[in-house]
């Protein structure tokens, strides 16, 4: 389930840190976040994906070793981020 190319450049847009930035952090957060929302609606619906899910919970491992790095580093993109994106994080 791959995101829209629409959906993607207005999400890398918001979040970015200059013009040629599309691999930072926050961008990696963000767009992980917007998959697992769309993988989510996904299973809800069909249950027997399995799939699916697996590569829901690798993406949502990755988000969480992502946050974990960005709070280590930056803590007030942190806060930034997951307010931004209404993710609950520790």
């Amino acid at each position: 389930m791959a995101l829209d190319q629409d959906v993607k450049a207005s999400i890398i847009a918001k979040f970015k840190k200059n013009d040629k930035d599309t691999g930072s952090s926050e961008v990696q957060i963000a767009l992980l976040t917007e998959q697992i929302r769309v993988l989510t609606e996904h299973l809800k619906i069909n249950k027997q994906d399995h799939s699916s899910r697996l590569g829901l919970l690798k993406m949502v491992g990755k988000r969480k070793r992502l946050l974990k790095y960005l709070k280590n580093t930056a803590h007030d993109r942190f806060t930034a981020v997951v307010t931004e994106l209404g993710i609950r994080a520790k």
